[in-house]
């Protein structure tokens, strides 16, 4: 583990003379304790399985109910991790004004918030949804939380690999709170975002390695040359477009489905082919163009599983 400094010389934790925090602000901290922005995409990967599993409409309180403890989960699990990178955060530019970083919110108190979120969510989804749900919520929060976080993180290079497993889990949760079972198409949905996590990080932590590398968090771009990194999400890719058309032959999904993927994997594979052309040239800077992976793996998943919520309405 990395021992860091926990705030970087001259920067004070106090947001304002006197330590005073204004209401509306402590509010929004807390909020952004959550991480608003990762839980959408979470939610994404959520409500569409919900539509999938029951082959049209669900039951709209149960989708509003799965809704709401997949946040309090998520956001549970996104305050323990910004408590336990508390010292890193503080002296990486992309986390530098994150609340605990500030002073917004204490490290106790983020604490607090964080196990509060855990607990309720957990007895949230056990007395509304299922418990079966309530098992993989709880287990999604602390595979993130421990295994990732606490062990993962600051030892291998593989940590966002199997770290991402936890935000497989929405997949599998959203399935269940329908079903109150498991089934193959929410295995190979788990697998799609398996295999898309690496593909969709890598690329960021291509542009903020040098924050890693300060930290000596190892992400592959810290330890590993571009071109090597590029490979590796060329590689990925292709795996994860593989996976996506399984759903199909297995009678999951129709032509509506078949055509997205399709269409939205072969151009994911034309950017990360693109990506990997730069990086053997030698290219870097703004003009490895490492971002547009990133932002498209953020418009793929959300097109993929707008898909999978259409496709039973038009088989």
């Amino acid at each position: 583990m990395t021992a860091v400094e926990s705030r970087p010389a001259g920067v004070a934790l106090t947001p304002s003379p006197g330590g005073q925090r204004p209401f509306g602000a402590r509010v929004k901290a807390f909020v952004a304790l959550t991480k608003p922005r990762i839980i959408e995409l979470l939610l994404i990967t959520t409500v569409p399985v919900m539509f999938l599993a029951a082959q049209g409409v669900p039951d709209l309180w149960l989708v509003l109910t799965t809704t709401i403890g997949g946040y309090l989960s998520a956001g549970g699990a996104n305050a323990l991790n910004m408590y336990i990178d508390r010292d890193i955060d503080a002296l990486m530019d992309r986390t530098s004004q994150r609340p605990l970083v500030t002073g917004m919110v204490s490290p106790r108190e983020c604490l607090a918030f964080g196990i509060t979120l855990a607990v309720v969510s957990t007895v949230w989804f056990g007395l509304l949804v299922n418990w079966l749900s309530a098992a993989l919520s709880l287990g999604a929060l602390l595979f993130y939380v421990v295994i990732y976080t606490m062990l993962l993180k600051r030892r291998t290079a593989q940590n966002i690999v199997w770290g991402g497993i936890a935000g497989c889990m929405p997949v599998l949760i959203g399935w269940s709170a329908v079903t109150n079972e498991m089934s193959w198409a929410a295995v190979i949905l788990f697998a799609v975002i398996f295999f898309w996590t690496p593909p969709h990080y890598w690329p960021l932590s291509m542009k903020v390695k040098d924050d890693y590398a300060r930290v000596g968090v190892p992400m592959l771009p810290v330890i590993a040359s571009n071109r090597v990194v590029a490979r590796q999400i060329v590689a990925y890719s292709w795996v994860m477009v593989a996976v996506s058309l399984l759903l199909t032959p297995l009678g999951y999904t129709g032509w509506f489905y078949t055509a997205v993927a399709l269409l939205t994997g072969g151009f994911w594979l034309w950017e990360a082919h693109a990506l990997l052309s730069r990086a053997k040239a030698g290219v870097t800077g703004a003009k490895l163009k490492e971002m547009r992976l990133f932002h498209w793996s953020i418009t793929y998943v959300s097109l993929l599983f707008v898909a999978v919520a259409v496709d039973p309405f038009l088989r």
